[in-house]
């Protein structure tokens, strides 16, 4: 959990989230920043995924685009991190000094990508329309939209860093 980049001894803290009209968030016996109210998730629902970044201010540009488009709200924001919020789930960017490679390799062991819903194609066409002006590419570009076959809707998309993110519509809602 963000934003202490898991040093041993130190234990995780939330994001601190400042409310506009309500001052700082309100922080914990401790004296650190409170885990923010949760909304109620089902048991196995994801609670937060945290993607170590080599570049902050470049991964912002996409992830940020991308996260605000498809409804994600800022949530926390800190030196070395930030995160977007929807529903109970948070999704934490952070430039980590313990990062030991220098840029994401989707094919090694670890995540291969993100999948997002998405509301339909129309929408799905129109995130890939300016995706590349906000750092991502549209990967398997000769099979799109059915890279994922052909009763898959999606759009598959890659930004500098070797990041991926998927894109789907829902079922049979394809062209």
């Amino acid at each position: 959990m963000a934003p202490d980049s898991g040093h041993e001894g130190s234990p995780p803290q939330a994001p601190v989230v400042e409310q506009p009209d309500q001052g700082p968030a309100p922080t914990s016996p401790g004296g650190g920043p409170a885990e923010p109210a949760e909304q109620a998730a089902a048991t196995g629902t994801i609670h937060h995924l945290e993607i170590w970044v080599p570049d902050l201010d470049r991964a912002v540009t996409s992830w940020g685009w991308l996260l605000d488009e498809l409804g994600y709200q800022p949530f926390g924001d800190w030196p070395g991190g930030c995160s977007w919020r929807a529903g109970s789930t948070y999704i934490v960017l952070e430039q980590s000094p313990d990062r030991t490679a220098g840029r994401h390799d989707r094919c090694r062991p670890g995540m291969n990508h993100l999948a997002f819903h998405v509301a339909d194609p129309e929408q799905i066409e129109k995130l890939v329309a300016v995706a590349p002006s906000n750092g991502w590419r549209l990967m398997f570009a000769d099979r799109h939209p059915h890279a994922g076959g052909e009763g898959h809707y999606a759009a598959y998309l890659e930004n500098v860093d070797g990041f991926e993110a998927e894109l789907v519509a829902p079922p049979g809602s394809g062209r």
